[in-house]
């Protein structure tokens, strides 16, 4: 009697547990379901559909190529595939992240690779991959980047609380770093003189002067970039293209790595490919920070890349 009692009481037990787990799943379900563009600065990047074009790069890149403007002009769709200079830096990670990024069945694509010499170094005390710091990117645990809602990407790489996603949903207002469906990164900052130059300031004259003194131009990195080029190659046409920054940070740039457009260059008449270097062209544009080109200045520059492409193929009148 005792054994049919404790019996029914623990399937009644484990029934009422089931129904509290279902109810669970089922909340974090509809939760995840609101995920999008504000969710944070990469959701989107792995809940889109498989790309035929494709712009690498870091934060840089992100922010100053726009694939509308691209398909505005190249009458195809871009997306936008860059991270930041943690994230996405060129190596084996990236390389085989975009493997599974990329439309397998891709043929006669456009592949735009920014480089600047920071997705292009490590850090001096690194002595082996696995202290690469994009180890602990999202490129290196996600298999799905076409799944949408992307359930994978928020169990592994979103540690907020996942009410968040639903109350900061872009219904509600887009946040001022908002990740566009096709990889674009839109930051919204007070673009005020004094505001600009206080990011400047420790954009440029605090990290990237002791990022400067800490890490150096990597020959693996320009290895890796070699080894992207060649999977591309077969798929479609390589532009290799350096993004400028503002003057100060420029300067600091030559001197960290005065030989990175000789490098450059010499990866582009390896592999017979075309390289776009807007470096000399800083006074053109405006910049957030001193490192990441404004919305209104990425439009004219991401045009400029279109029109040089456009050149290289002859179409452009």
């Amino acid at each position: 009697m005792n054994l049919f009692i404790f019996n029914f009481s623990m399937k009644k037990f484990l029934l009422k547990l089931s129904f509290y787990l279902a109810a669970g799943i089922l909340l974090f379900a509809v939760l995840g379901s609101f995920a999008d563009g504000n969710t944070d600065d990469n959701y989107m990047h792995f809940a889109v559909e498989k790309p035929n074009n494709i712009i690498l790069g870091d934060s840089r890149g992100s922010q100053a190529v726009l694939p509308s403007i691209l398909r505005n002009k190249l009458k195809q769709k871009f997306d936008n595939f860059s991270l930041n200079v943690v994230q996405s830096p060129y190596g084996p990670i990236y390389l085989e992240a975009l493997k599974r990024k990329i439309n397998s069945e891709t043929k006669n694509g456009i592949f735009i690779l920014t480089v600047d010499p920071w997705n292009l170094s490590l850090n001096n005390n690194v002595k082996s991959s696995k202290d690469f710091p994009e180890e602990h990117s999202p490129l290196k645990n996600m298999y799905s980047y076409d799944w949408s809602p992307n359930y994978e990407y928020l169990l592994k790489n979103y540690s907020r609380s996942w009410f968040k996603i639903f109350t900061e949903r872009e219904a509600k207002g887009r946040s001022n770093t908002y990740l566009h469906k096709d990889g674009w990164l839109e930051v919204n900052v007070d673009m005020q003189k004094d505001s600009v130059a206080k990011r400047e300031f420790e954009k440029v004259d605090i990290f990237y002067t002791d990022l400067a003194k800490t890490h150096t131009l990597s020959q693996m990195r320009l290895n890796s970039l070699e080894e992207t080029i060649k999977f591309l190659q077969p798929k479609g046409t390589v532009y290799l293209v350096r993004i400028p920054a503002s003057e100060k940070l420029m300067k600091l740039e030559s001197s960290y790595a005065p030989d990175l457009n000789g490098k450059i260059k010499g990866i582009s008449k390896k592999y017979d490919i075309k390289y776009f270097d807007f470096s000399s062209k800083a006074k053109d544009y405006m910049y957030t920070d001193g490192n990441h080109m404004y919305k209104e200045s990425g439009k004219v520059f991401t045009a400029q890349i279109a029109d040089s492409i456009l050149l290289n193929r002859g179409n452009l009148k």
